[in-house]
């Protein structure tokens, strides 16, 4: 007698089955529930879902997020400047700028969602 070896993808299928048929899945606090891969896919309009991924894939950033991190390299650049210097009024002015930019574009792609 051969006895078969089973595949991981068995194995899991039956572990669910059995789960299932013990009521355990349905006890689960998610069960029903769309799952959620926190990679903010649901939260992107549908028009620019496609063109977010080309751009994900090819390891570049929507705008918005590269501004994002532009403001980020600015403040940790101001965080080491003596606070009363006008090079440091300079990038404050430059990081209210570009956190407006930022806010006035995300903003646009909230109301093409509506």
């Amino acid at each position: 007698m051969t006895r078969k070896i089973k595949s991981l993808d068995e194995r899991i299928a039956e572990s669910l089955r059995e789960s299932q048929e013990r009521g355990e899945l349905q006890r689960a606090p998610s069960w029903g529930k769309p799952l959620d891969f926190g990679d903010g896919y649901d939260e992107t309009p549908a028009e620019l879902r496609m063109g977010y991924k080309i751009l994900k894939d090819a390891g570049a950033a929507p705008l918005e997020v590269e501004l994002m991190r532009e403001i980020r390299a600015l403040e940790a650049e101001l965080a080491g400047m003596d606070a009363r210097c006008d090079a440091a009024d300079e990038l404050r002015r430059k990081i209210a700028s570009l956190r407006t930019e930022v806010a006035l574009r995300i903003e646009a792609l909230g109301r093409r969602r509506t």
